[in-house]
C-alpha cells in the first residue's frame, strides 16, 4: 500500500472511495504484512471471521500465518457501498493449500476511517472456503482455478465478482 492511499481522507466521493479499494486490493496481493499494517492505525480493531485482532503487530502476526497456509494468494475487491467515513466491499480471494489444492472463498467488508484516511476498524465476514459451498476448487468448476483473480493492470477498472459490471455500487 503506498502514500497514495494514505492521502484518501474522508469525505470519501465514488472516486475516491474506489480508488481506496482499489490500493488496498493491490497492498493485499502484494502479500507484505508489515507493509499492509501501515493503512491501518496503531489501535486498529478487527473482526476476521471469528478471531479479533487488535493493533499494528497483531495484524502483521495474523497476515504472516495467514499466508503461511494460503500460498499464492489471490484477492479481487469491489466497492460496495461508502459513506463520508466508511466503504464496504464485497471480495474474493482464491488460494492453494500445500498439496496444490486450490480454494475460493467470498465475503464482505466494513472499514472505518479516522480523519487521516487510516482504518480504525475492519470488520470481515468470510465464507469458508474448506466446508462452506465456497470450498475446493476443482479443474472442471467454471471458473477454474486460480482464474478469478490474480494482478490487474493499472488502468484496468475494478473488477466485477458477482454479476454483470452494473452491479457495481453508484
Amino acid at each position: 500500500m503506498s502514500a497514495s492511499t494514505l492521502n484518501l481522507t474522508p469525505p470519501f466521493t465514488r472516486e475516491s472511495a474506489i480508488r481506496k479499494v482499489r490500493t488496498a486490493e493491490d497492498g493485499w496481493d502484494s502479500r507484505n504484512p508489515k507493509q499492509i499494517s501501515l493503512v491501518y492505525s496503531p489501535d486498529s480493531v478487527w473482526r476476521n471471521r471469528a478471531e479479533f485482532i487488535q493493533g499494528r503487530e497483531e495484524i502483521v502476526r495474523f497476515l504472516m500465518r495467514k499466508w503461511q497456509r494460503e500460498l499464492d494468494y489471490r484477492l479481487i475487491k469491489e466497492l460496495w457501498a461508502f459513506d463520508t467515513d466508511r466503504i464496504a466491499v464485497r471480495f474474493a480471494y482464491e488460494f492453494h493449500d500445500d498439496s496444490g489444492q486450490w480454494y475460493r472463498s467470498y465475503g464482505d467488508e466494513n472499514w472505518g476511517f479516522n480523519a487521516e484516511g487510516i482504518v480504525h476498524h475492519r470488520y470481515s465476514s468470510i465464507s469458508s472456503p474448506i466446508d462452506g459451498p465456497t470450498g475446493p476448487v476443482l479443474e472442471t468448476d467454471s471458473p477454474g482455478p486460480g482464474a478469478i483473480c490474480g494482478q490487474r493492470e493499472a488502468a484496468e477498472p475494478l473488477k466485477t465478482i458477482c454479476g454483470p459490471r452494473t452491479s457495481v455500487a453508484r
